[in-house]
């Protein structure tokens, strides 16, 4: 039976960033992924967008963690040639009630560390962003877009390059903790295999509370209930009149229907927000409208039939459709009482920001612990 220093269950965007981050540590670690390919759940059906960490609550880890993550996915898009741009957003108002909003904002963010927010009147705007519609807005310099696929295929070939092993088509089915560590039963290409590890990384996103249920002695009690969210996305045809990424003033339990580019300049509006009982990734075309009249109101002269559906994502929120803020759930073995298993639950935005930071943060607990 092989044994690993340390077995990560998940193959996106975070499970990437932690599997390079320990095989920097150990020399035997393991990654799953069940799909045929990684990153194709919420990794690769997002806004590819690195947040600035502008409106979570101080102290959180979602805060600490997207500002820390920024800084350092700049960094490795530097040094690993990774394609990114810093093109700024522009959070918009467009009355005096929004406007309270945009100040009240300033003060947050500079709590979280982010202090290069600038005022932008509307004078200003109708310079530099003549088709844009709105009264006042903060300028974020520093938040930007990134190639999300090149990433993780640079943080694979990174764990691989350090001796890492990844293995797609596998899921976790068991594991049965003793003082030794984790007795592990995986569902390989049809063939079932067991294996052993001092270390279990739960990062199975919109399946990690089912992964936490198959850890025999994971306490029932401490798996939280995930709910589906799906984001839609539609694409707009023909150049972009934008040149920053427009955001309206969030809404609950999203950021609203905002404007952004990809990598090729392509522009494109959303997520929207729609709770799901199952894992469904249809965009109906009879959304057109509602992204219209979204998208009107910062954007008068957009032409609803340029709006196609292009994609949609589902993020694993912790919090349900009429709840508050729920921050990331990253369970450390202090918190139910399983020496070596961490679980991530929650991970949705802004973890794609704060993938290295994360894996920083639970390396640092594992070995500190």
């Amino acid at each position: 039976m092989d044994h690993f220093d340390v077995v990560i269950v998940g193959a996106g965007v975070v499970g990437l960033a932690i599997a390079a981050k320990f095989s920097q540590q150990f020399k035997k670690v393991l990654l799953i992924e069940k799909n045929a390919h990684f990153g194709e759940e919420t990794s690769s059906r997002n806004s590819e967008v690195i947040h600035a960490g502008i409106y979570y609550p101080q102290a959180s880890l979602k805060a600490k963690l997207c500002v820390q993550g920024k800084l350092a996915l700049y960094d490795y898009c530097e040094k690993m040639h990774i394609p990114y741009q810093r093109l700024g957003k522009l959070l918009v108002g467009h009355n005096a009630d929004e406007e309270v909003f945009l100040n009240k904002t300033i003060a947050i963010a500079e709590h979280n560390g982010v202090d290069d927010l600038e005022w932008r009147s509307q004078r200003e705007l109708q310079t530099i962003e003549p088709e844009l519609s709105a009264s006042a807005a903060l300028f974020s310099p520093s938040t930007g877009i990134i190639d999300v696929h090149r990433y993780m295929q640079s943080l694979l070939g990174q764990f691989e390059h350090q001796g890492g092993l990844y293995v797609a088509h596998t899921e976790l089915l068991s594991a049965d903790f003793d003082e030794k560590g984790f007795r592990v039963k995986l569902l390989s290409v049809n063939e079932s295999i067991e294996l052993t590890t001092k270390l279990l990384i739960n990062s199975g996103g919109l399946h990690s509370t089912k992964v936490a249920e198959n850890i025999k002695a994971m306490p029932g009690a401490l798996i939280p209930k995930l709910h589906y969210c799906r984001g839609h996305y539609f694409s707009y045809s023909g150049a972009s009149p934008f040149s920053h990424l427009i955001y309206p003033i969030p809404e609950a339990n999203g950021l609203g229907i905002h404007a952004s580019l990809d990598i090729g300049g392509q522009l494109k509006f959303g997520p929207d927000t729609q709770y799901l009982e199952t894992l469904d990734y249809d965009v109906p075309e009879q959304l057109r409208d509602k992204f219209y009249l979204a998208v009107k109101k910062y954007f008068p002269r957009v032409q609803k039939e340029k709006l196609q559906p292009a994609y949609s994502g589902i993020r694993p929120k912790l919090q349900g459709e009429h709840d508050g803020f729920c921050d990331f759930n990253i369970q450390l073995p202090s918190q139910h009482g399983l020496p070596g298993l961490v679980n991530l639950f929650g991970i949705d935005s802004p973890g794609l920001t704060s993938s290295l930071s994360i894996a920083d943060y639970i390396v640092e607990q594992v070995l500190d612990g």
